[in-house]
């Protein structure tokens, strides 16, 4: 999982609870600011030393990498041309790399550009987004109820 410049840190603890919780290979968190310290480690309830992790300064040169590795790029993203989760097929043959975004700008241009698919949760309430740690959950539910 790639997080595109998260940096609450209460989010941040939350993504490695979750990361914990699924059994994310690595949680790579990206951006020229990570806060690392009370604040996150009180809402990750100790799952950083457990979970696999990178600080990187730019996402995007992560997600290249990635594809250089034959990842298969996923973004967590509303566009014009995104699927809904429940309507995505998640692949087994293919390692995923789960591209979330910053909190308020969502995923960069550059990496949408870059993912091989882009994906959505439908939202039916007045509110157009949701929290990138509540995403995520959903997001990573159903992969794993599709992939195991």
């Amino acid at each position: 999982m790639v997080s595109n410049n998260v940096s609450n840190a209460p989010n941040i603890g939350s993504l490695f609870r979750i990361a914990d919780a699924f059994g994310v290979e690595k949680l790579i968190l990206c951006g020229e600011h990570i806060p690392m310290g009370r604040k996150m480690k009180k809402t990750s309830r100790s799952t950083e030393k457990a979970v696999n992790f990178e600080l990187a300064e730019s996402a995007l040169k992560i997600v290249e990498d990635l594809k250089n590795e034959n990842y298969q790029i996923i973004a967590l993203e509303i566009t014009q041309t995104s699927t809904p989760v429940h309507k995505f097929k998640f692949s087994k043959e293919q390692p995923i790399a789960l591209v979330i975004g910053d909190e308020n700008f969502g995923v960069s241009d550059a990496i949408l550009k870059q993912s091989d698919a882009t994906i959505h949760i439908d939202m039916f309430g007045q509110n157009s987004s949701m929290n990138v740690v509540q995403a995520t959950n959903i997001v990573l539910y159903e992969m794993t109820k599709q992939i195991g």
